[in-house]
């Protein structure tokens, strides 16, 4: 898209501004955006009124005198095919990830948009995994992905990775949270992996504008968006002091599953695993395990067609649920990401309806989950 048919663009420019204004978290700007609605508002704001609201002076400072040079770069990336950025008052924000306590005001995105309507669940460990924990990995996010789910993780070494990598062999749906700008990649071995992950209808995902670096406090950052677009989150390996149990605790804080695959006591990457099953994760063997903490969601594993009962016939069924999100999905979004025409879709849409799998609103077609 171009700066011109983002929508609302010059709003957007203000959001963009805000987001890089110093001493400004997520946790702050949620609270400007209650007080003021829109950013634009507080760039009007005389300099002795922020104060008035609590500002520090660096971040008065830069609202008298926006980085407009920054805000221009950010909108030149989000010219290019396939780069969106969304902002909380979106409409196609993720659902999930507007609901943690600390949503990221804006997030920007890579990819295939739709990717983040689908049901996730989060596979994370250790960055230097056994053999044995990047096998198990790979497989059960291949059985995700057979049960309807997409793979979110970090992009990072060891876990991660496997978890992206099994999904994308078993040809689903993979989601990766960078912890620096979408314009480079972190680590750089996995630009390879980057890029697959875009050409095959997933996406990358970051709060960081184009240009930023990783830094340490990036990742517990990032680790809070893995889990918040997650239904749960699975740690497969994790040292006592993995970076992977800050996702979980991220998950436990947002109400969400948390799972983890058990180990010997004697090995110092099952520490963490075996520690979060003492605590009230759910041990996970198979992949059933975890679908049946989602069996309400899920029905749809049980869909029978009444006019077709071929289950080569039903899969296109099957495969187009997986695009239909608990908010409303437009017919559009659907042509975009299946490729089928419009007509095809909505042929379908008609039988799931019918079955009671999807209803309609005015905003498109969202998933029942009874």
């Amino acid at each position: 898209m171009t700066p011109g048919s983002l929508p609302n663009c010059e709003d957007l420019r203000y959001w963009l501004a805000l987001h890089r204004a110093p001493l400004i978290g997520s946790r702050r700007f949620c609270a400007i955006l209650a007080h003021f609605h829109t950013p634009r508002v507080l760039f009007e704001t005389k300099a002795a009124d922020l104060a008035a609201l609590g500002l520090k002076e660096p971040t008065i400072a830069y609202l008298c005198q926006p980085d407009w040079q920054a805000v221009e770069a950010d909108l030149q990336w989000l010219s290019a095919s396939g780069h969106d950025c969304l902002t909380l008052h979106d409409p196609r924000y993720p659902t999930l990830l507007r609901e943690i306590p600390d949503p990221p005001p804006l997030v920007f995105i890579k990819g295939n948009l739709s990717a983040l309507s689908t049901r996730q669940i989060a596979i994370v460990g250790s960055r230097n995994p056994s053999p044995s924990g990047r096998r198990i990995a790979r497989e059960l996010a291949r059985g995700l992905v057979s049960a309807g789910f997409a793979v979110t993780s970090g992009l990072a070494l060891g876990i991660d990775a496997a978890g992206h990598a099994g999904a994308l062999e078993a040809g689903g749906i993979t989601i990766a949270v960078a912890a620096t700008g979408l314009d480079r990649v972190y680590p750089r071995r996995h630009q390879d992996l980057a890029r697959e992950i875009v050409v095959r209808n997933g996406a990358l995902l970051s709060e960081f504008p184009p240009g930023t670096d990783p830094k340490a406090d990036h990742f517990p950052r990032r680790n809070r968006i893995i889990s918040g677009l997650s239904l749960g989150t699975l740690v497969v390996e994790a040292a006592s002091r993995s970076g992977s149990l800050i996702t979980a605790r991220f998950a436990a804080e947002q109400g969400r599953e948390v799972f983890a695959v058990p180990g010997s006591i004697y090995s110092p990457l099952s520490r963490g695993c075996n520690e979060l099953i003492k605590n009230g994760a759910k041990l996970i063997q198979t992949v059933e395990d975890i679908v049946e903490e989602f069996e309400m969601q899920l029905s749809v594993q049980a869909y029978e067609p009444s006019v077709q009962t071929d289950s080569e016939t039903d899969q296109p069924y099957m495969e187009l649920l997986k695009y239909i999100a608990y908010d409303p999905t437009s017919v559009d979004t659907l042509v975009a990401a299946t490729g089928k025409t419009p007509e095809v879709i909505a042929s379908m849409l008609l039988m799931l309806e019918l079955q009671g799998h999807v209803a309609s609103t005015a905003g498109g077609y969202y998933f029942r989950t009874q």
